[in-house]
């Protein structure tokens, strides 16, 4: 790899704002907002509004679609097609 062209990696933190959770990680964004974590520093605060803390598929709280339901009532609608 080339030196000098890859940004620079730096410890942020990103807080969910859905959930109010937040984590410590690192990345190159930048942010003009900071916060003091638990370890006394300071660091960078990005604000995202949905992370595994808030999203349905990693809180278990996704909705599974009835799909042989689906097909049943199209079948009802529209009756079973023949060969």
């Amino acid at each position: 790899m080339k030196p000098g062209i890859h940004p620079d990696y730096h410890p942020v933190v990103f807080k969910d704002t859905a959930s109010g959770e937040a984590f410590l990680t690192r990345s190159t964004i930048t942010s003009e907002h900071t916060i003091e974590w638990t370890d006394g520093n300071t660091y960078p605060l990005v604000n995202v509004e949905v992370s595994a803390y808030s999203h349905p598929f990693w809180t278990g709280t996704a909705r599974v679609m009835d799909t042989a339901g689906q097909v049943e009532k199209f079948h009802r609608r529209y009756g079973r097609r023949t060969r």
